[in-house]
């Protein structure tokens, strides 16, 4: 085990091993320093029982109090080192199997994990437990294998079976057994993965992350696959399993995720309240269950997540369906917890995401949602006219995002003349707040520069104090009803020296600005799609300028499976 990236620990291996079972464990540190000391795997102090672990230990404090009150001693700073030691002291004391003893030890753990554990005196056997944090097993010809994503078994096998929470497995090269923690048996069919769906490579592109930029025309396109209804002007959603009569029950919407899948539901929220005419919001996943929400019979509740493991996001769908409510998901990898979780909803089928930061999932997601939004609206009050207006604009999406993107140099020399800013500020109204969100996000995440959101009509309450000639204001000013108020803020911005980039519709804008970014206009209710493209390459390219991991962001992961 070795801190830092995978190469250093390639070269720390032997050139050869006769080993024919293993495990190990790449993740960032959620306990103490990430250094060779705290990298997984973690063992007990005699070396003789070793696991990987992902996710944290909420009762550590007090499990290791217990282990050191038994003469157990600890080399590192983690919570996974507990399980390892607990599950240890367990064996030896109570004897059993290694699978009994990580099922009595689990009961009196608190918090989630994704836990393969093996024994120095059981060659060939793992066994691998769930809870809250996802586990695969896959099944080959005389081997088998456990991994918490997919896309790491496509190599050896296509057969997999997945773990439910407060599951243990047992394996051996040759098959695997499936047990509670009550110690019942549990049989489960193997389901078979789609490789496509999640192998990925760079191709031509420096970053993962410019290659799915430049994937969303194709991205979009496949979302609209199949779901456009010209004849009636409308869309097709085979997937929800609610008829007109029981989605026409329905008083309320409410979209729940984290991160850019929270800002999603925020934008998609607006199209949906706008088109549909029925109330719509979102929500912040991580918070919702813990305020003790109220679950509405009348509400229809959507999670958004791009992984389908988001552990927040995951925790909300199961306190809604604890209290009797309907919730569908939005997400983009199929057979993943939060979709067998809600058995309906959309796939995204926007293909493989390497990159951390969210591209071409968020603007799929936003076109699933306006979607949505088109079903539920023809089925109310929607003419055919608009609708129509709307399916035509959606069609073209892909044609105008291929032309944004060809203007990569244009977003780029912009890009270069902000890297050299610590701070920004991205400002809009409306939807256009929800993408000032999104814009600032990707910036900070790719480039490390601070950067806020605000709502337009906020800046006199407080941010105008910090604008000064180094903070730079990002603004999206759509050719809509509130352009007048959105181009007195670039006024005001300018007023005080902060340098201005806006983007906008028309070919030149009456208001003070360094910078100008025009975009194809589309349907009003679209049009935050195609403005999201010039702040995608631009954080991208500032973060080039300024020498970040453009794919891996630090202290970033891309399925945050823990809270």
């Amino acid at each position: 085990k070795r801190a830092g990236p995978l190469a250093v620990l390639r070269e720390a291996l032997p050139k050869r091993n006769a080993a024919s079972t293993g495990i190990g464990h790449t993740r960032w540190a959620t306990h103490g320093e990430p250094n060779d000391q705290n990298a997984h795997p973690h063992s007990d102090e005699t070396g003789a029982l070793a696991l990987v672990h992902n996710g944290i230990v909420e009762n550590a404090a007090d499990l290791k109090r217990y282990l050191e009150s038994r003469g157990h001693q600890f080399q590192t700073d983690t919570d996974s080192e507990v399980l390892a030691v607990l599950i240890a002291d367990e064996y030896e004391q109570e004897g059993g199997s290694l699978a009994d003893a990580v099922r009595r030890s689990l009961v009196r753990v608190s918090g989630t994990y994704g836990l393969i554990v093996v024994h120095q005196d059981l060659p060939g056997e793992l066994v691998a437990a769930r809870n809250g944090s996802p586990v695969l097993i896959g099944v080959g010809d005389r081997e088998r294998y456990v991994a918490s994503d997919a896309a790491a078994l496509v190599p050896y096998t296509r057969q997999v079976l997945y773990l439910e929470d407060g599951e243990i497995a047992h394996l051996t090269a040759k098959g695997h057994e499936i047990q509670d923690l009550s110690a019942a048996r549990t049989e489960r069919d193997t389901a078979v993965i789609d490789a496509e769906a999640v192998l990925a490579s760079r191709g031509d592109h420096a970053h993962f992350t410019l290659k799915e930029i430049f994937e969303q025309p194709e991205a979009v396109e496949r979302v609209l696959r199949g779901r456009i209804d010209r004849r009636f002007n409308t869309a097709h959603f085979g997937g929800l399993n609610l008829s007109a009569r029981e989605l026409l029950a329905f008083k309320r919407v409410k979209l729940l995720g984290c991160g850019s899948a929270a800002i999603a539901a925020a934008i998609g929220a607006h199209t949906i309240e706008q088109l549909a005419r029925i109330p719509a919001d979102a929500e912040s996943a991580a918070e919702f269950r813990y305020r003790n929400p109220i679950i509405d019979p009348e509400t229809l509740y959507f999670a958004i997540s791009q992984s389908g493991e988001t552990f927040d996001t995951l925790a909300a769908v199961q306190e809604i369906q604890r209290k009797g409510g309907t919730v569908l998901g939005v997400i983009n990898v199929v057979g993943s917890s939060i979709a067998r979780e809600c058995g309906a909803g959309v796939y995204l089928h926007a293909g493989p995401e390497i990159a951390v930061v969210s591209t071409k999932t968020f603007v799929s997601t936003l076109v699933a949602l306006s979607l949505f939004a088109l079903y539920l609206g023809r089925m109310r009050d929607v003419s055919p006219a608009v609708g129509e207006q709307l399916v035509e604009a959606l069609v073209a999406l892909p044609g105008q995002l291929e032309g944004l993107l060809e203007r990569e140099a244009e977003f780029a020399a912009v890009a270069s003349a902000c890297a050299g800013f610590d701070r920004a500020y991205f400002v809009g109204r409306g939807a256009g707040y929800g993408l000032a969100q999104e814009g600032a996000l990707k910036l900070k995440e790719t480039s490390y520069i601070h950067a806020e959101a605000y709502p337009a009509s906020e800046l006199k309450h407080g941010p105008l104090a910090l604008i000064d000639p180094e903070t730079p204001t990002f603004a999206i000013v759509p050719d809509d009803e509130l352009l007048a108020k959105n181009l007195a803020t670039l006024a005001e911005v300018k007023a005080r020296k902060g340098p201005v980039i806006a983007i906008g519709h028309g070919s030149t804008l009456d208001a003070p600005m360094d910078h100008y970014l025009q975009v194809p206009k589309s349907h009003a209710l679209l049009d935050p799609i195609l403005m999201l493209v010039p702040l995608q390459l631009i954080a991208y390219h500032a973060a080039l300028a300024r020498g970040a991991d453009v794919d891996r962001p630090r202290n970033l992961a891309k399925s945050v499976t823990v809270e």
